[in-house]
């Protein structure tokens, strides 16, 4: 059983949160690159040496915002995954739960797939939990192949020696071969791009629906990795 908090260690939890929240805006205003101590001290009402006891340094702040967007994206990919349902709804409600919560998540979306930080390298700490949002398509893939299911179209093999082999032996454990592992990477990626596209208004006189069009790209992408995916209006 776990002891209880004490009213010290609830006041910092609460307290990191709030510093939290006030970088996120920050993110808003200023961008990742703009993101200061200073200025979250001074929005907090806070003195900066205060802060700097929370968060040693501009940098450790930023990691602890890419874990704490990282852990959210992963829950709305979770979140939205119903393993009793067919692989092509799964795969469509992933992609769809992951473009909801960045629509909603403008700026912290930004963060994780935008233009790097000058001079910040994010530790490996932050690996794991990044990679719950593709881990959960994965899943369905691999689900969907132990059903019987996955058959993907014929296309250009991969090279392994393109894809890491940290990546390989990972998905292998997932029982997948080096060309459905670059399928599921390739889907990853391209679910990451549309929604830039979208966010950054790349698609504006291009599409006339942006939803539709991203349904669209899913179920190509489904389609690609060879998950059976219903059509629009349709349940598989």
């Amino acid at each position: 059983m776990n002891a209880p908090r004490t009213a010290r260690a609830r006041a910092r939890i609460e307290l990191t949160r709030e510093i939290l929240a006030s970088a996120r805006r920050q993110l808003g205003e200023a961008g990742a690159a703009g993101l200061s101590l200073r200025s979250v001290a001074r929005e907090l009402g806070m003195a900066s040496s205060a802060v700097y006891r929370y968060f040693a340094s501009r940098d450790e702040l930023l990691t602890a915002l890419l874990v704490e967007c990282y852990g959210e994206v992963g829950d709305a990919a979770v979140g939205a995954d119903d393993p009793e349902a067919a692989p092509g709804e799964r795969w469509l409600a992933v992609w769809r739960g992951v473009r909801e919560w960045s629509l909603a998540n403008r700026h912290e979306y930004a963060l994780l797939f935008g233009t790097p930080v000058p001079g910040y390298a994010a530790p490996h700490l932050t690996a794991e939990v990044a990679a719950r949002m593709p881990l959960t398509l994965a899943r369905i893939a691999g689900d969907a192949k132990a059903a019987g299911l996955l058959d993907p179209p014929p296309g250009p093999s991969c090279d392994p020696a393109a894809i890491t082999p940290e990546m390989l032996v990972l998905l292998e454990g997932m029982a997948f071969t080096v060309d459905e592992t670059a399928r599921l990477i390739l889907a990853w990626n391209r679910l990451v791009a549309i929604i830039g596209y979208e966010l950054h208004g790349h698609l504006v006189g291009v599409t006339a629906d942006d939803t539709a069009f991203f349904d669209y790209a899913a179920r190509v992408e489904a389609a690609n990795s060879g998950i059976p995916v219903p059509g629009p209006g349709e349940t598989r």
